[in-house]
C-alpha cells in the first residue's frame, strides 16, 4: 500500500517559516517530499538549509503580510517558479501585550491584519487558483489554545487566533465540496519568539508548566507532524477540524 503520508511532488506554501512553528511545520513538509516556497521579510536560511539536507528546494518570496498588497504577487511567484501550489500553511502571525484598559487601536489592527485578514486572503487567493485550474489542494491555518479561552493581556491576539477558527470552519463548509480541505492546527504552549516574555517571567512560566500534563513547553519540531498528515491524503476526509498539539493543556 501507497504511504498516505507521502507528499512527494507537492509544493507546500508556507508563511513565515523563517523561525519557530513555521520553520518546524516547513522542514517536516520537506522531510516529507514537499518542495517549498516561504514567505517572509527575511531570508529562511536555517529552514533553507534543512529543506536541501530533505532533498527538497526551497523558494523564498519576500512579502510583508502586514498588508494584503503582496498576496496575488505570492500565488504568481509560486506558480511561475514550481508550477503549482498543493497545501497552504498560514503561519505568520505576532503579537501585542498589554493590559486590555490600555491597549492601542494600533497594536489592534497590527495583529488583526497579519493573524487574520492576510489569512483570509490569501487563502482566498490560492483557493482561486485551485478552482480556476479545476484541482484541490490542502489549507492548514494555525490557530492557537486562546481560539478557545480568553487569556490575558492580549486582546487582539485572542480576538484574531478566535476568528482563525472561525474562518477554518466556515471555509471548510464552502469548499469541501470543491476539494479543498480547510483545518487548523492549535499550538498549546511552545518555546518560540512570541513566548519568549512568557519564559522570562518565572511566575507565568511556572504556572503554564503546572498546567502542561507533559511538564515542557512544545519545540517547533513537535508540531510538523500534524502538519504533514493535514497535507497528506490521509486527511482527504477532514475537514473543518482543529488539532490540538499542546502537551494536554487543554485536556487538564
Amino acid at each position: 500500500m501507497a504511504n498516505p503520508f507521502d507528499l512527494t511532488g507537492r509544493v507546500a506554501l508556507v508563511t513565515g517559516a523563517n523561525t519557530g512553528l513555521g520553520q518546524g511545520i516547513a522542514i517536516a513538509l520537506a522531510q516529507a517530499g514537499a518542495d517549498i516556497v516561504a514567505v517572509g521579510r527575511t531570508l529562511p536560511a536555517d529552514t533553507e538549509a534543512a529543506v536541501a539536507v530533505a532533498g527538497r528546494r526551497l523558494l523564498w518570496v519576500e512579502a510583508s503580510l502586514e498588508t494584503i498588497v503582496p498576496v496575488s504577487g505570492i500565488v504568481e511567484r509560486a506558480v511561475a517558479e514550481f508550477g503549482g501550489i498543493d497545501i497552504l500553511v498560514n503561519n505568520a502571525g505576532t503579537i501585542r501585550r498589554n493590559d486590555s484598559l490600555d491597549f492601542s487601536e494600533e497594536d489592534w489592527d497590527a495583529v488583526m491584519d497579519v493573524n487574520l485578514k492576510s489569512v483570509f486572503f490569501l487563502s482566498q487567493a490560492v483557493a482561486r487558483w485551485w478552482v480556476a485550474n479545476q484541482r484541490g489542494g490542502k489549507i492548514i491555518n494555525i490557530a492557537s489554545m486562546l481560539s478557545f479561552q480568553g487569556g490575558i493581556r492580549v486582546p487582539s491576539y485572542t480576538a484574531s487566533k478566535s476568528g482563525v477558527l472561525g474562518i477554518t470552519r466556515l471555509l471548510a463548509n464552502e469548499w469541501a465540496a470543491k476539494g479543498i480541505n480547510v483545518n487548523a492546527i492549535a499550538p498549546g504552549y511552545f518555546s518560540t519568539n512570541n513566548t519568549e516574555a512568557l519564559r522570562n517571567d518565572e511566575a507565568r512560566n511556572r504556572s503554564i508548566l503546572e498546567r502542561i500534563p507533559a511538564g515542557h513547553w512544545g519545540k517547533p519540531e513537535d508540531i510538523g507532524g500534524a502538519a504533514v498528515f493535514l497535507a497528506s491524503a490521509a486527511a482527504d476526509y477532514v475537514h473543518g477540524a482543529v488539532l490540538p498539539v499542546d502537551g494536554g493543556w487543554l485536556a487538564r
